[in-house]
């Protein structure tokens, strides 16, 4: 029995997410590989609410909308990449609210998947310290190979 090939592609439809997307699509994996494309987004209601100057209700429910929208998209287009490209692979998307570091590592548990795949953004290291990595943090706690696109 073939063991089949599972590979999380993570997009936030960034340029460096887009050339993950790419290098996922150009190469030749093995029979039946699917593809997981995750997409995740925070909720800004959840920010505003720790913003002093708070936030109208209005104001987040539109932003959540908007980035969840974004987050669909990304996916989207992430999706019509690999079946262009490569029809070969399965594909499914998900997009999933939360933090993008421990929701790709948690799907990345709950899919099985051999394999991460998500683009480097290229952070200084002032940034990296103060922002965090998303891509630093699932190569350091994911329990399967990680592999960091760089443009």
């Amino acid at each position: 029995m073939k063991k089949i090939m599972k590979i999380l592609l993570a997009t936030d439809g960034s340029t460096h997410s887009k050339a993950a997307v790419e290098e996922v699509a150009r190469r030749p994996f093995p029979p039946n590989t699917i593809v997981r494309i995750i997409s995740a987004y925070e909720r800004i209601a959840l920010i505003a609410a720790m913003s002093p100057m708070g936030v109208s209700q209005e104001y987040s429910a539109e932003a959540d909308l908007q980035a969840l929208k974004a987050a669909e998209n990304a996916a989207e287009n992430a999706q019509k990449v690999l079946y262009n490209k490569n029809p070969a692979l399965t594909t499914t998307t998900i997009v999933i609210e939360g933090s993008p570091k421990s929701v790709i590592l948690k799907e990345a548990e709950t899919f099985h998947a051999d394999l991460i795949v998500v683009g480097s953004h290229g952070l200084g290291v002032v940034e990296r310290f103060l922002l965090g990595s998303v891509s630093q943090a699932v190569a350091l706690h994911a329990k399967c190979s990680v592999e960091i696109v760089r443009r």
